[in-house]
């Protein structure tokens, strides 16, 4: 593990040499009551940011003025010096109706009580640089590309923000096949000339999956030190965090219990910025049909088929049946009698379903193959098995060749015996 001075420089997300965008927002902040407090209602305006990559110029695009239901109090100046609001899926094409989502909110700059992140603010006054207008913005690139969360700082009363910490993820949305190594990509950047970047920084994973939460992996970069409680096969690229800003979540194998949301929070001394991936484990189920073979058939009977679909997650599944005649043709026979899931030690689900197939009512002919069909959302299954029905009352034209040839030979040996025992008399 590098040391704790060693601090991030630019996360591949950050792409030099693309233009920067003119983002379209909503500024959204809780309103105030008559008396000044909070009534715990929101309000949201329109708002624009212009990205310039420093404070001195705008490009012909970020010159670009605002329309005239924003207010002039919304429209801001951003100075990006990394670049880190210029990524393609940020800048939607010309005249499309399709753009990126962005939302800025007032950002309050505290200290972090939380024990990995407490180190960064062991002194107990705030700094001056603390005194401005802080602003938190949330972005979602075109397609599910990118999320990012940025602080930005801005002299009081002045609408010129400039990035001091960003943390991106290009993995909005994972799937994973149980057992196969997971990346979550998380990457962060702050800005050198900021007297906070210089204070080590903390990195924290957390987990949440219908109302479940828990710690997954959290980092103190200014002490090298990993928080005593971590998740078993969960950890980070050290090197890289340090060197690249590279906060990237490695479980070393999916397991059904790591589907849910999960949480990449960076920690400055008094700022914090997160942003939340969705990871599915997806595993399409094993069929089994038996009896296999099926017992030979009568007309009448009624034959009894099962289909056990087992070790797939997550849980929804879709099992039907299928018949196939000798002719090629088929035809679906429902879903059968389904049970109910059982889970087993690892999280997989498994599911049955019985056919009966009453001879006397299905038109099987002599038979075919029934098929069991399960649908998962990790794949399509199908599991076979051959059904002979014997002594059918309709036989087919090579049956009725056949019993008229056996037939012929009945008559021709009768005639045989029938001659020889009459020369024989004479």
């Amino acid at each position: 593990v590098g040391a704790g001075s060693r601090l991030y420089l630019l996360h591949p997300v950050m792409l030099a040499g693309t233009s920067c965008p003119v983002l379209d927002c909503w500024f959204v902040q809780e309103r105030k009551g008559r008396g000044g407090g909070l009534t715990g209602a929101t309000s949201q305006e329109k708002s624009l940011l212009r990205i310039r990559r420093d404070a001195h110029s705008l490009g012909a695009e970020a010159q670009r003025q605002p329309a005239s239901d924003i207010s002039p109090d919304r429209v801001y100046d951003v100075t990006d010096p990394a670049a880190t609001l210029c990524h393609p899926a940020l800048s939607a094409p010309r005249g499309s109706i399709h753009k990126p989502q962005c939302e800025i909110n007032p950002f309050l700059p505290q200290p972090s009580t939380l024990k990995w992140a407490t180190a960064l603010t062991d002194s107990a006054l705030s700094p001056v640089y603390l005194q401005a207008d802080w602003l938190s913005v949330s972005l979602q690139g075109l397609d599910g590309q990118l999320i990012q969360s940025s602080i930005m700082r801005a002299p009081t009363a002045t609408k010129e923000p400039q990035v001091i910490l960003s943390v991106s993820s290009k993995t909005v949305s994972v799937k994973s096949r149980l057992g196969e190594p997971v990346l979550l990509d998380c990457g962060f950047w702050t800005d050198s000339s900021s007297p906070l970047s210089g204070s080590g920084f903390a990195v924290e994973w957390r987990y949440q999956f219908r109302g479940d939460g828990r710690l997954v992996l959290a980092y103190d970069g200014k002490t090298d030190r990993l928080a005593e409680m971590q998740e078993e096969g969960a950890t980070l690229d050290f090197e890289g965090l340090h060197e690249k800003g590279n906060a990237s979540l490695i479980l070393q194998e999916a397991k059904v219990r790591h589907s849910g949301t999960y949480i990449c929070t960076v920690f400055l001394p008094y700022l914090l910025a997160q942003v939340a991936m969705d990871l599915e484990i997806v595993e399409p189920p094993s069929l089994s049909i038996y009896p296999s073979p099926l017992p030979l058939a009568v007309p009448g009977q009624v034959v009894t088929v099962h289909c056990e679909a087992s070790g797939f997650a997550p849980l929804s599944l879709e099992v039907s049946w299928e018949f196939t005649g000798a002719d090629g043709t088929s035809r679906s026979l429902g879903s059968g009698s389904l049970t109910g899931h059982r889970q087993a030690w690892d999280g997989t689900f498994s599911q049955r379903s019985k056919l009966e197939l009453d001879t006397s009512k299905l038109d099987l002919g002599r038979g075919g193959e029934v098929t069991c069909v399960a649908v998962h959302s990790g794949g399509t299954r199908r599991a076979s098995v051959t059904l002979n029905v014997i002594g059918f009352s309709t036989p087919s034209i090579e049956d009725s060749m056949a019993m008229v040839g056996v037939a012929l030979v009945l008559y021709g040996l009768i005639k045989l015996v029938s001659w020889t025992f009459i020369s024989g008399n004479k």
